[in-house]
């Protein structure tokens, strides 16, 4: 180092820099008088900056370039985007705004083929999803797609195995066939169809509300069993118009209650009101699902099609199997609707489970008790209640009167006992009916099927009644045992009243209105005269 100093001051080819740069100091700066001890600092700052073109640097002497200052890491921001199955964060990187694609919350910038794969097949699975699936619905919903799959597949391809066999029946594709008559035949069978249709709508519309799950299964029944009878038109051609027109009444009946009670289904799964884009959503899983069933039923033809014998039979073997799966599909669909309208049946689960275990069942719950029968099974529960007017065949007579007789002006409904005769051996059964009075309330039915409730909670525990089934005058022990039961129920349904509103409307039960029958609508008037 000492060498190397000595060498470049006493270099006749450089001159010291203080003397090259004594002038240019001395001239830009104004100073009175010179301080030697600062000389020497600032001349060697001049010359750090100033050096002479003849300069050449020795061989051991390295010049690097200034080391850039590191940058600093994008600050995250508390904002993250969840779109098509990614999720991105918003960074700030000191300049502008970036939207960087992140896992967990950490950004992650290195790939495998693992990594590539799983992500690859998330985007997938979130495009098909949503695709399908509505963005809002209720959280029942992934599970009736699955089943409606299931049924829609299997449906579809029995229409087309149906639909071969009609054709074959009416002799399309043979020669000795007559096009006008397989024609006419054709448009007679779909217009006797739809005028059933027409007539089948008309004759019952309130059930598509009150009994909607019924309905649909029942509705499922008929079709299946339709696409039974299409089947056996190549085996009696003669009776084709007779069986095709039965066949395609059902038909109609069935897409006449589909239709009817689509509304209600999808609006079950509407959470944010999006009915539109779930109607929309619905449409497409139709359109898919029927296409695969179309798939499986051209498979079906392909793999027998040089088996005439075989392809013949095939809808006779298959035909069974498929609509077990269909109506099994479908049964296990509308267990996962969770309709929240309140019908006389729906209601009267939750007040049963109110007095039994003190709480009202939210809709899944109750959506598990409801029975999946068909439309036109009976009740079969003990003291059933029924809404209407007053039967005479079915009457007691004097707790009949009596029942009128003391109701009040203030009372919008009346309870009393029935005696109904159900099955071909015209057998007993007792029962209860309440009736309502014209301007009734939604408040006045809960009400009014709550007493009855407790009344029957009551009798199931006594045996008094058993005396109302004789022939002969109600003794006047069973007549003041009756209205004792009738005071005790009525103050506790109206203790009860208030909590149970407010905790059904918690749980999301629309109780602003109860769907009735046109059975159940009827009303009685009162007159003080």
């Amino acid at each position: 180092m000492q060498s190397t100093f000595y060498t470049a001051y006493n270099s006749h080819q450089f001159p010291p820099p203080w003397k090259s740069l004594e002038p240019n100091c001395i001239s830009r700066k104004s100073i009175p008088y010179y301080k030697p001890q600062n000389q020497f600092q600032t001349r060697t700052l001049t010359n750090s900056l100033r050096i002479p073109l003849s300069y050449e640097p020795e061989e051991d002497i390295e010049l690097l370039p200034r080391p850039k200052p590191k940058a600093a890491p994008p600050s995250r921001l508390p904002v993250v985007i969840q779109r098509s199955g990614s999720v991105s964060r918003y960074f700030w990187d000191g300049n502008r705004l970036q939207l960087v694609c992140v896992d967990g919350g950490v950004s992650s910038f290195s790939f495998d083929f693992d990594d590539g794969f799983r992500k690859m097949f998330r985007l997938c699975s979130s495009a098909v999803r949503d695709f399908f699936i509505p963005k809002q619905v209720s959280g029942n919903y992934m599970d009736y797609v699955k089943w409606k799959l299931l049924h829609q597949v299997f449906s579809s391809a029995l229409q087309v195995l149906a639909t071969q066999a009609m054709l074959r029946a009416i002799g399309i594709g043979y020669s000795r066939s007559l096009p006008s008559a397989a024609a006419l035949n054709w448009v007679l069978k779909d217009g006797l169809g739809r005028l059933s249709r027409c007539i089948y709508t008309a004759g019952l519309a309130s059930v598509f509300d009150t009994n909607l799950k019924r309905v649909r299964f029942s509705a499922s029944v008929m079709f299946s069993l339709s696409i039974g009878v299409e089947l056996l038109t190549p085996v009696f051609p003669r009776y084709f118009l007779l069986l095709a027109s039965v066949a395609n009444i059902a038909k109609q009946i069935s897409l006449a209650s589909y239709l009817a009670t689509n509304t209600a289904i999808r609006r079950s799964f509407a959470i944010a009101d999006n009915l539109g884009e779930v109607s929309a959503k619905a449409q497409i899983q139709t359109v898919c699902f029927d296409n695969l069933g179309l798939l499986l039923a051209a498979v079906l033809n392909i793999l027998l099609k040089n088996n005439q014998s075989l392809r013949a039979g095939l809808p006779f073997v298959i035909y069974p199997i498929f609509s077990a799966v269909d109506l099994f599909g479908i049964y296990q669909g509308l267990k996962h609707v969770h309709l929240q309208t309140l019908t006389k049946d729906r209601l009267e689960i939750i007040l049963n489970i109110w007095i039994g275990s003190g709480y009202v069942p939210s809709p899944a719950e109750v959506s598990k008790e409801e029975e999946l029968n068909f439309l036109w099974s009976k009740d079969k529960t003990i003291w059933p209640i029924r809404i209407g007017c007053l039967n005479l065949k079915d009457q007691i007579p004097k707790l009949s009167m009596m029942a009128m007789q003391y109701s009040s002006g203030e009372d919008y409904y009346l309870i009393c006992m029935e005696i109904s005769r159900k099955g071909a051996k015209r057998t007993k059964q007792q029962g209860m009916l309440l009736c309502l009075r014209e301007g009734a309330s939604t408040a006045d039915i809960i009400m009014g099927l709550l007493q009855a409730c407790y009344i029957r909670k009551a009798l199931l525990v006594s045996s008094w009644w058993e005396n109302i089934l004789g022939v002969g005058d109600l003794l006047d022990s069973v007549l003041n045992e009756w209205f004792k039961v009738i005071e005790e129920s009525k103050r506790c349904a109206q203790r009860d009243l208030s909590l149970l509103n407010e905790q059904m409307l918690g749980l999301g039960w629309a109780a602003k209105n109860i769907l009735l029958s046109t059975e159940e609508q009827a009303r009685y008037s009162f007159v003080d005269d």
